[in-house]
């Protein structure tokens, strides 16, 4: 498969450069008969260099190593190892494509911090089974069904917001899509919920820090952070089970569309219902991952709309009409233009596979780089100007945009997230005026899993008077 082209105008003049990825791949410079394959130009930095750059400066080392390498290159970093990361749309396309004999999940993943029964930590058929169970709680009449679910934690949550005074978003976005998955997934309110809503946010400022640190084989001491996550993840099991004896004493269980009734009937006829660990391990990873990142991305659309009054009084414009198609093109910018997960990785499962001219060997991580193929020129003129006009069609380019993952992994909850930015957006809007001013932009805080506004999303609202 043959790289892509990029055009670049020299600061002294016009010229055209192109990728060694791409001259390998010309058939004037590679054999026909015998494709010519390589390994990735590898980052020269010392490993603990490239270990903390990775870590903690990750956005800032890319660039380097992207005007250095270009758009593929091989670095080595604690817990990953040896990483190639890609950017270049044509080496992505096959990484989203390639199948599971190929391609597996990343090593270390989530499932060291949602356990060995959840999505994250399967692989295979029974990957694909799980995903099957769990696709249409995510989509078609469910997310119907979820929209006033959405309106309603949205209202109850900015009930007491104050007026004329700024205040962070970043923490009430985090409440509202908090307890939407926590009704999504186990229905009606109870009183166990409450307890998850106490420890799921402890839990989440913890764990996200460790996500990907792997777990000791001896824990030791009452006071350390493994030992926190243990009694976090122990008040968690408590309350689930709990929730799960209810469910199975509920004469209408079979009637019921939340998430933890369809994991207690599936299997049941063939004998491979899941074990309550596993429906445990399960719940923790969708309310987790199911919440977080789009509390993120929806704190990233106040900052950004607090800056772009002309993009704001459009929305406000199609609200107060009924419209919703300006207001999708916006999410989709908006995801695109701030990032929240930058990376989506994958491990080599086979003895060797091929992107483009590459060829990578088995047990490399392959990390595509989702931020820098957001921030191409080539896909998206002037990628620094927040412009949802550049997605009128409502489909963005793929695998140009990738805010969401790809392929088998792509994440499953992922027009649920599209529905809960549209309602929220929507609601909040219909009965606040949000203040614009010529603030300087939010700087992006890296929190080990997502990247979120580092001052928190602040904004100053007034109430709207809505009509008698």
């Amino acid at each position: 498969m043959g790289g892509t082209e990029y055009h670049l105008i020299a600061r002294g003049g016009v010229g055209e450069h192109r990728s060694l990825g791409d001259r390998m791949t010309d058939p004037a410079m590679a054999n026909p008969r015998e494709p010519t394959r390589s390994t990735p130009p590898p980052v020269r930095w010392p490993r603990l260099a490239q270990g903390v750059g990775f870590a903690f400066l990750r956005r800032r080392a890319m660039r380097t190593w992207v005007r250095r390498h270009g758009h593929i290159f091989e670095i080595n970093v604690p817990f990953f190892g040896r990483s190639v990361v890609i950017s270049d749309p044509s080496l992505v396309r096959p990484v989203c494509t390639a199948t599971a004999e190929q391609l597996v999940n990343v090593q270390p993943n989530l499932s060291n911090w949602f356990g060995p029964g959840s999505v994250f930590a399967i692989e295979g058929s029974a990957h694909r089974d799980r995903r099957r169970l769990l696709a249409p709680t995510f989509h078609g009449q469910s997310l119907r069904n979820y929209e006033r679910i959405i309106e309603d934690e949205t209202l109850r949550e900015c009930a007491n917001w104050s007026e004329d005074q700024e205040f962070r978003t970043l923490e009430p976005m985090n409440r509202i899509t908090l307890n939407v998955m926590l009704r999504v997934l186990f229905g009606a309110d109870a009183v166990e919920l409450d307890e998850l809503r106490e420890i799921v946010p402890r839990y989440m400022k913890l764990g996200s820090l460790m996500a990907f640190v792997p777990v000791p084989r001896f824990r030791t001491g009452r006071y350390g952070p493994w030992h926190r996550l243990d009694e976090y993840r122990r008040v968690f099991d408590g309350a689930v089970c709990a929730l799960i004896d209810k469910a199975e004493a509920d004469p209408g269980l079979e009637e019921r569309a939340d998430m933890l009734a369809v994991l207690l009937r599936s299997g049941r006829d063939d004998g491979t219902q899941m074990s309550r660990r596993d429906i445990c391990d399960e719940l923790l990873a969708l309310t987790a991952a199911g919440h977080e990142t789009t509390a993120s991305a929806l704190g990233w659309a106040w900052e950004r709309l607090r800056r772009h009054p002309d993009v704001l009084a459009e929305l406000v414009r199609e609200v107060d009409d009924g419209g919703s198609d300006f207001r999708r093109a916006t999410i989709l910018e908006l995801l695109r233009v701030r990032t929240v997960i930058d990376v989506a990785g994958r491990r080599v499962a086979a003895p060797d596979v091929d992107l483009g001219a590459w060829r990578i060997p088995r047990h490399r991580t392959v990390l595509i780089r989702i931020a820098d193929l957001h921030q191409n020129p080539q896909i998206f003129p002037h990628p620094e100007r927040f412009d949802p006009h550049r997605h009128g069609g409502g489909r963005p380019p793929t695998p140009g945009w990738l805010a969401f993952g790809c392929g088998a992994r792509r994440c499953l909850g992922a027009d649920l997230a599209l529905t809960e930015m549209d309602v929220v957006l929507r609601t909040v809007l219909q009965h606040f005026r949000v203040q614009t001013d010529t603030a300087a932009d939010e700087k992006a805080h890296f929190r080990g899993i997502a990247h979120t506004p580092k001052l928190g999303a602040r904004v100053v609202v007034r109430r709207r008077v809505q009509p008698r």
